[in-house]
């Protein structure tokens, strides 16, 4: 297979999630610009550094190229979570009690946003892109028993927050607690 194929291989398989994961951090706009630089650089890399699976290391390059570039704040971030949600799951609502739907979304979302910015991307990683804990750690550059910890204080945190938003709204906090809310777990780590 010749560098341009691999390269045309993993562009078609990988382009989606890393532009979710990208938007998930900055937004759509800023997202598709960092998404292109991301696989600007895999082109120029592909002969060496493009490890298999690419991924990883496709969400590594586009974290930094974030970090590089970090200019939000919780209003922008909450946009960005809920438009990464939409691009990673590609559905519509299903049908049901919208008030309840967004009452529950937006306490989720509150919760989110009042997490420090490493629990909100560790959580994405695993909930919303669908990494393995494995994979978080390579994008994250961290052991596995970093991750681990990392992750289920970042659970932790999350609870006591929806908690805490839940309170501070009782009448969407009625309605269903936690509803709508993906839970991150994968294998291996704590609960």
């Amino acid at each position: 297979m010749t560098p341009a194929e691999r390269f045309h291989d993993v562009y078609e398989e990988y382009y989606p999630r890393v532009l979710a994961y990208a938007t998930s951090l900055v937004g759509r706009q800023v997202g598709e610009d960092i998404t292109s630089e991301t696989f600007t650089v895999a082109w120029r890399r592909i002969h060496n550094d493009v490890p298999h699976p690419s991924l990883p290391w496709l969400f590594g390059v586009a974290r930094n190229l974030v970090r590089e570039m970090r200019r939000g704040d919780a209003l922008r971030y909450l946009l960005a979570a809920e438009e990464a949600q939409r691009v990673a799951s590609g559905t519509q609502a299903q049908a049901g009690d919208v008030a309840a739907m967004v009452a529950d979304r937006h306490i989720a979302l509150e919760a989110l946003a009042n997490l420090p910015e490493s629990d909100r991307e560790l959580l994405t990683l695993i909930a919303w892109h669908g990494l393995s804990t494995k994979e978080a750690t390579q994008v994250l550059k961290c052991t596995g028993a970093a991750l681990s910890v990392r992750l289920y204080r970042a659970r932790r945190r999350l609870e006591k927050a929806l908690e805490t938003a839940q309170a501070s709204d009782p009448a969407e906090a009625a309605s269903a607690p936690t509803a709508g809310v993906t839970q991150p777990h994968s294998k291996g780590a704590p609960a």
